[in-house]
C-alpha cells in the first residue's frame, strides 16, 4: 500500500522576511466572506504582508486576514496554503485586473518598510 503525503504540496516556512524588488504579475486578495480568520497563511508569507483585519465589520467572531497590497510580491504561497490547509479564501488576481478593479490603490515596483509607512488599504 502506497503512503500518501497530504502536505507534500504545502510550501515551507520562509527562513527570513524579504521585501519586494519588482512589481508583481498578480496580487493576493482575501475573500472576506470566505475567510475564517484562522491565520494559517500568516507565517508562510515571505514578505510578512498578511495581518488580521482589526476593523472588519462582518458577523464572524474572528476577524479575517487582509493583505497589505503594496508589499505583496505575488508569490501565491498564501493562496496555496489557504487552499491546501484551510478554506480557499485567498485568490490571486492579475495585476492589470486588480488595478482596473481598484484604481485608487497604487502598486509600486518596490517597497521599503519604515516606521512611517503603516498604511493599510481597505477594499
Amino acid at each position: 500500500m502506497r503512503k500518501y503525503d497530504h502536505y507534500k504540496s504545502v510550501p515551507k516556512f520562509p527562513f527570513e522576511i524579504g521585501t519586494k524588488t519588482r512589481k508583481p504579475k498578480s496580487i493576493a486578495v482575501v475573500d472576506e466572506g470566505n475567510c475564517t480568520g484562522c491565520q494559517v497563511c500568516v507565517p508562510f508569507c515571505p514578505v510578512d504582508c498578511i495581518e488580521v483585519d482589526e476593523f472588519s465589520n462582518g458577523n464572524s467572531p474572528i476577524n479575517p486576514v487582509r493583505i497589505r497590497y503594496n508589499e505583496c510580491i505575488g508569490c501565491s504561497i498564501c493562496s496555496t496554503v489557504c487552499t491546501k490547509l484551510t478554506w480557499d479564501a485567498i485568490h490571486m488576481i492579475k495585476i492589470a485586473e486588480f488595478e482596473e478593479m481598484f484604481p485608487e490603490i497604487e502598486i509600486t515596483n518596490t517597497f521599503e518598510k519604515s516606521n512611517n509607512n503603516t498604511e493599510v488599504i481597505e477594499i
